[in-house]
């Protein structure tokens, strides 16, 4: 059975397609069975992986259940995709039904045992998109950034995680906060960095040892249809993440062997 990993964090602009991208061509190239999802209006993950979103089946296609979540996947050398567009920008309104938090859950049951990880790529609101995420997931992974507005939105997340565990997913857990875009020599990262931890506590997890710094190949990489470990195999960011995905791996293994 697929463990299920969201990437979340309200605030944008702080490497949740990017980590999440990273994740799953890492993971596959560790041998795993790999699906992303992307439960993002804007599309990004899809895009990063050379899918044509705007003639395509996605996620959307899947909650409507017009299609089979089957009919869904699209198979690129880094993983297998079902990927979003701009259709899904009205879930919040359309999808008002009861039970509507169980979307994603459901949808899932017949493809859960085809792969040893799920990783979702969630939009920079906690909307019900996000809260089915969090419904179906195993784990939460929150990248951020070490600035005031990036450790607020944080600080947000962690209501609805509270909320999501009193109510629906009792076993959901926050496996790491992930620090990208990292600069450890600016003096407001540093006092930023207590504060995180002290947040991480909170949510009962740590800060990952890797630390994902900066650097144009994550920029780029998606334009060429690449992973960053293809695309700038050497730069400062694919080494981070390389780091990054054995940490994820070590971390869950040992969570395994715990149960």
């Amino acid at each position: 059975m697929a463990t299920l990993i969201a990437i979340t964090n309200q605030k944008g602009g702080i490497g949740k397609t990017t980590t999440a991208t990273a994740l799953i061509s890492g993971l596959t190239s560790h041998g795993k069975k790999v699906l992303g999802i992307d439960l993002d209006p804007q599309g990004n993950m899809g895009f990063s992986f050379g899918i044509e979103i705007a003639h395509c089946h996605t996620i959307y296609d899947v909650f409507k259940k017009t299609i089979s979540v089957q009919q869904a996947i699209a198979h690129t050398p880094y993983g297998d995709i079902i990927p979003s567009n701009i259709l899904l920008t009205g879930a919040e309104s359309e999808f008002n039904h009861s039970g509507r938090e169980f979307l994603l859950q459901n949808a899932l049951a017949d493809i859960q045992h085809l792969y040893d990880y799920i990783i979702l790529d969630t939009p920079p609101t906690l909307n019900i998109l996000t809260i089915n995420a969090y419904v179906a997931s195993n784990y939460l992974i929150i990248p951020m950034v070490l600035e005031i507005l990036s450790l607020l939105g944080t600080t947000q997340l962690k209501e609805t995680w509270d909320a999501v565990v009193k109510s629906y997913n009792k076993q959901l857990t926050v496996l790491g906060v992930l620090l990208t875009k990292y600069n450890p020599n600016l003096n407001l990262s540093k006092e930023v960095f207590e504060m995180a931890q002290i947040i991480a506590a909170q949510l009962h997890t740590k800060i990952f040892d890797a630390k994902i710094r900066q650097g144009v190949a994550v920029a780029e990489a998606p334009a060429h249809c690449q992973s960053i470990f293809d695309y700038a195999p050497k730069s400062k960011p694919a080494l981070d993440y390389a780091d990054f995905v054995n940490e994820v791996l070590m971390l869950i293994e040992t969570k395994k062997e715990g149960n």
